[in-house]
């Protein structure tokens, strides 16, 4: 019934390595990755001609119930010798075309025309740092267009469309004028009677659902994962999702990752960066402080004992930065910034003078003899904001160049005596 029975079991792994899928891969496994594959290496895209037809022949076998059990059970040569009504015999080109409802162009037995490239069709997807760090999913909803499921995408009830007469299929018409002696100008434009699809379809034949557009509206609800530690900028690709068209490899769904600013964490590469301010005091003799992580993890920050933080010094803590992309046990650093912030204005007293003095380094060793500073002239010290003395200055030398302008125009102008 099946023919005869190979000697010994063949190999049974490679169409499933082909497709890259597991042996206990679904049929719709099974369609996903042939689509997937065969779309990269349709020899129309440049893909390689060999191994599209080496996933056109594993999609064939392991899509047919009967033939996928003999092919598991007793191997390839088992299909060659005829068990389970012969071994692979359509075009590749065939295939595909089948799988995706019309002619792609390009193969052997290629029919009708060759179908273009969809657009992409690309959103921003706005996410916080902490979407970034813990990784999350968003659904979002998004209307596309499908090829009509009743007329398949044909637009018509009889399945073929009259051809255009006005552009005679061709979907473009070429008109002429003549814009000079002998000269002829010719341009070519769409047709306007088929909209370039070079087709028409009487009001009696079109599809009542589609009204004869071959696309209907369809709502999805697309889940995105933002992986951890995605950049910003960073693409996630949703292939053939995007508006479907006839004779048309459909496009891809893109979104762009656009990172929204925190208020107080910044991110550069796989490092954090945040700021914090301390007092003087706490500079000198020690601090502690908790950091609410962008996690929810309280991070205790402190000093080491006696230890002395300086205006605009950093400090690390390894493995509390960001998580790398796909390898999210490794993170990078946590970098504090430490800004310190002195005193108001005010007077020490002498007594709070001489008691600091024990206590933080010495003065210079080269100081003013009373010599020297006799020869002085002795100066006073204002407290100033420089930003407002600057602007100050700005308005004032405005004002005077405003004045000379009047003054230069206030002038009586005086004309050559004419001999």
């Amino acid at each position: 019934m099946f023919g005869r029975m190979p000697r010994r079991s063949s190999d049974n792994t490679k169409y499933y390595e082909v497709l890259g899928v597991s042996k206990s891969a679904s049929q719709e496994e099974l369609k996903k990755a042939y689509r997937k594959a065969a779309i990269k290496n349709h020899p129309d895209k440049g893909g390689d001609p060999e191994k599209f037809k080496e996933l056109a022949q594993a999609y064939e076998v392991l899509n047919d119930p009967e033939k996928r059990e003999i092919y598991d059970q007793y191997g390839e040569d088992a299909l060659k010798e005829g068990m389970g009504g012969g071994g692979p015999s359509h075009s590749p080109f065939d295939i595909f075309e089948s799988f995706f409802g019309g002619g792609f162009g390009g193969g052997p037995s290629s029919r009708g025309r060759r179908k273009k490239q969809g657009e992409d069709v690309v959103h921003t997807l706005k996410v916080s740092l902490e979407d970034l760090y813990n990784g999350t999913t968003k659904k979002l909803s998004l209307s596309r267009n499908i090829l009509c499921p009743k007329c398949k995408g044909k637009g018509c009830k009889s399945g073929t469309a009259g051809k255009c007469y006005g552009c005679h299929g061709t979907g473009v018409k070429v008109t002429s004028r003549q814009i000079g002696l002998g000269m002829i100008q010719r341009m070519q434009h769409v047709c306007p009677e088929c909209a370039g699809s070079g087709e028409i379809i009487s009001e009696r034949d079109r599809c009542t659902q589609c009204k004869g557009n071959k696309v209907t509206q369809e709502k999805k609800v697309l889940e995105v994962h933002v992986e951890k530690g995605m950049q910003n900028n960073q693409k996630i690709v949703f292939e053939g999702q995007a508006d479907e068209a006839p004779d048309t490899i459909t496009g891809d769904i893109v979104f762009i990752l656009q990172l929204k600013e925190h208020p107080r964490f910044k991110r550069k590469y796989d490092d954090l960066y945040v700021e914090h301010t301390l007092s003087l005091t706490e500079a000198l003799c020690g601090f502690q402080f908790a950091l609410n992580h962008l996690d929810g993890r309280q991070l205790l920050i402190k000093s080491n004992p006696g230890e002395i933080i300086k205006p605009d010094q950093y400090k690390a803590i390894n493995d509390e930065g960001m998580p790398h992309h796909q390898r999210p046990f490794m993170k990078g650093r946590l970098y504090i910034h430490f800004n310190v912030v002195f005193p108001d204005a005010g007077v020490l007293s002498p007594d709070q003078c001489r008691t600091l003095e024990k206590i933080l380094p010495p003065r210079p060793s080269k100081c003013l003899t009373d010599m020297e500073v006799d020869d002085c002239e002795e100066t006073t010290l204002h407290d100033v904001n420089i930003e407002e003395e600057m602007r100050r200055k700005q308005q004032q030398q405005y004002q005077e160049a405003y004045d000379e302008d009047d003054d230069e125009s206030s002038m009586p102008r005086v004309q050559c005596a004419q001999q």
